[in-house]
């Protein structure tokens, strides 16, 4: 038998053995064409075995299990006990319970504006979420010919969300740099992030809420402690920030999307103060001028458009990127940057959860490169 016979009965082998492990995984369809999967997918050699573009170069070998496929255009992810919730930009809500996926409607008072990087961004579960069915979600909408942000509560009834009512409207936005990531501190406060909506001066207008994290009780008020009277305005001087995590002290941390263009890249950590202007666009990178903050790392003039964040159990901080195609960590002690996870695409965000991490590709954002399967939500099991 010649070389290129034996090569492609290989192949076939392959492709079979590959085909009865799919039937095997009994996988179930919901939700207009959603799939549950709660697959093991290793990689071999480098290169995964499914699921990845196969032009891309993994640097790590880490297996991951696929618990949902063909999600559209994820952006955040919450728990609530073992079910977890995404939020879809195009405006929807995919709930994932027990093996079954649904996704779910969301009714507005003003509708979501899907344009550019806008839509339904945020979703955060209150902390009551489980006896009220409430949440707070953060998204774009059209008013006047305008595109604005707004943080809304909604609640959960018989598989609907519904906007009880509007917590905070008349967020600049645009097509690209909305923001739009929230948590609630160790304070018990809601933070959110908020981008320059292409305007780059109303990050550094502490009258303006755009280039900022805004910080408001959980009835949508100004904390009587915040830095600056009768404003929501936490930090300032923001390009695009995306993330948000706390350490074990208290320690408040963000990602945020450096500048485009020559210069490019410069994307950031930043320990966040009360009242700090982080420069932006003054400075970046760095430079340095009196009363301006500079980051705690920046990448230099490579660009990895950090989205997501997450602390782990070691403070150190979990950075789902989206042009670096990578979940990278940060030890916030040591002042060390790595790469931890790839070969997957674009990643939107990061959680921990129970000691696992989870993440999401966004490769279905127009950006990406998906896959049949994409975008899916993953859990790794061998990032340590």
């Amino acid at each position: 038998m010649n070389q290129a016979r034996m090569t492609r009965l290989a192949a076939v082998v392959v492709v079979c053995t590959f085909i009865l492990a799919a039937c095997d995984n009994n996988r179930t369809e919901n939700a207009g064409s959603a799939t549950v999967a709660p697959t093991t997918v290793a990689t071999i050699g480098g290169e995964p075995t499914s699921g990845a573009d196969p032009t891309a170069a993994p640097e790590s070998n880490e297996s991951y299990s696929v618990l949902a496929e063909k999600l559209q255009i994820p952006w955040v992810i919450e728990f609530d006990g073992d079910t977890v919730y995404i939020s879809e930009r195009e405006g929807a809500i995919v709930k994932l319970e027990g093996g079954a996926l649904e996704r779910q409607s969301v009714q507005l008072s003003k509708s979501v504006r899907h344009r550019g990087e806008g839509g339904f961004l945020g979703l955060l579960l209150a902390p009551d979420f489980s006896t009220t069915g409430l949440a707070y979600a953060y998204h774009t909408y059209e008013e006047n010919g305008a595109l604005l942000n707004r943080i809304v509560l909604i609640k959960q009834v018989a598989g609907k969300w519904t906007e009880v009512r509007a917590l905070l409207e008349g967020i600049p936005g645009a097509a690209n740099h909305d923001g739009g990531r929230m948590a609630i501190g160790p304070d018990g406060m809601l933070y959110v992030t908020t981008g320059d909506a292409q305007q780059p001066e109303l990050a550094q207008d502490r009258s303006s809420l755009a280039g900022k994290i805004l910080r408001l009780t959980l009835d949508g008020k100004v904390p009587a402690d915040n830095p600056f009277a009768n404003s929501y305005v936490y930090s300032y001087g923001h390009r695009n920030p995306q993330g948000l995590a706390w350490d074990d002290k208290g320690v408040l941390f963000n990602t945020e999307h450096g500048p485009s263009g020559d210069p490019g890249g410069h994307d950031e950590i930043n320990r966040i103060e009360a009242g700090g202007n982080y420069g932006w666009p003054t400075v970046y990178g760095d430079d340095n001028r009196s009363g301006m903050i500079a980051p705690l790392y920046h990448t230099g003039e490579e660009a990895i458009a950090p989205s997501g964040a997450a602390m782990d159990e070691r403070n150190r901080l979990l950075i789902a990127t989206l042009r670096g195609e990578a979940l990278y960590r940060y030890d916030t002690v040591a002042g060390k940057m790595e790469k931890v996870f790839t070969g997957v695409g674009r990643l939107r965000d990061v959680k921990v959860h129970d000691g696992q991490i989870y993440v999401i590709t966004n490769n279905t954002d127009g950006r990406g490169i998906p896959t049949d399967a994409d975008d899916r939500l993953l859990i790794l099991n061998n990032v340590n």
